[in-house]
């Protein structure tokens, strides 16, 4: 990946998350490290039906804001559903933990300054956008499902109608599986192939006579916000492998489904 600039890894107390060079307000993307929950959910824990208990998750949640600088307070986020589904959101979006969605979407917008946009994985890919000079920010949830059927496509088109310009957007494609450890059948290479308009080198490769490959949904991300315009400078991919690397980052795959949820945050300052 040309011009990749790496994550920052930034502790505070117990606590441990990322931050990408390409992003130029607060934001943060969380490991597992530095909570309070127990058992199978050890320990920063920030998904809300993973069966952990509320006081430890909205302990994990204050602990986590803290270390960000956030003071404690509603956020947004959604009922991720694996679509193509981006929200314009704004402050009557904000959501209190353990209370209904507002809404499914996997991925959200908005140009409204201290209101913290979130989306979760555990092996998916997150990824952050942001527009400094226009004040407008996304945060999007690209499993494959999401990724082929465009979601980067339709969050840059909804940020371009809050104003921003392609020219200027940074993103940073956070922590998930890598192709390493992703493999798939035939129906996701050829979709990439149908999303990328076939310029798809080192997105994937075979595996055998099987009909399997190994997938790498950064690149395949990364390449989209190339062909919507993003130069490839103001792009920052995470090296790190969420199932390599299960004992510090939430592995949907490695646990079979026994985990946690990680959430990538973004917010414009004030």
């Amino acid at each position: 990946m040309d011009n990749n600039q790496p994550f920052s890894e930034i502790s505070y107390k117990d606590l441990m998350f990322m931050k990408a060079p390409t992003i130029s307000c607060t934001h943060g993307f969380s490991t597992r490290l530095g909570g309070i929950s127990t058992g199978e959910l050890e320990s920063l824990n920030l998904g809300e039906n993973r069966g952990d208990s509320e006081e430890n998750v909205r302990e994990n949640y204050r602990l986590f804001l803290e270390a960000l600088g956030i003071p404690q307070q509603e956020l947004c986020f959604t009922k991720q559903v694996h679509g193509s589904e981006v929200k314009i959101v704004t402050g009557e979006d904000r959501r209190g933990l353990f209370t209904p969605f507002l809404y499914e979407a996997d991925g959200i917008v908005t140009r409204e300054r201290a209101l913290p946009l979130i989306c979760f994985t555990a092996d998916c890919v997150p990824v952050l956008l942001c527009d400094n000079k226009a004040g407008v920010i996304a945060a999007i949830h690209c499993g494959w499902r999401s990724t082929v059927s465009d979601i980067l496509g339709v969050a840059i088109e909804k940020m371009q109608l809050l104003g921003a310009d392609v020219k200027n957007i940074g993103a940073a494609i956070g922590p998930s599986i890598d192709m390493c450890c992703y493999e798939t059948g035939p129906e996701v290479p050829r979709a990439i192939e149908s999303l990328l308009d076939f310029d798809t080198n080192g997105c994937f490769f075979p595996l055998g006579t099987d009909d399997k490959f190994m997938v790498d949904l950064k690149e395949t991300n990364r390449r989209r916000l190339i062909s919507l315009g993003l130069s490839a400078e103001n792009i920052s991919v995470s090296d790190e492998c969420t199932f390599c690397n299960n004992d510090r980052y939430w592995s949907h795959r490695f646990t079979k489904g026994a985990r946690g949820s990680q959430a990538a945050l973004i917010m414009l300052d004030n």
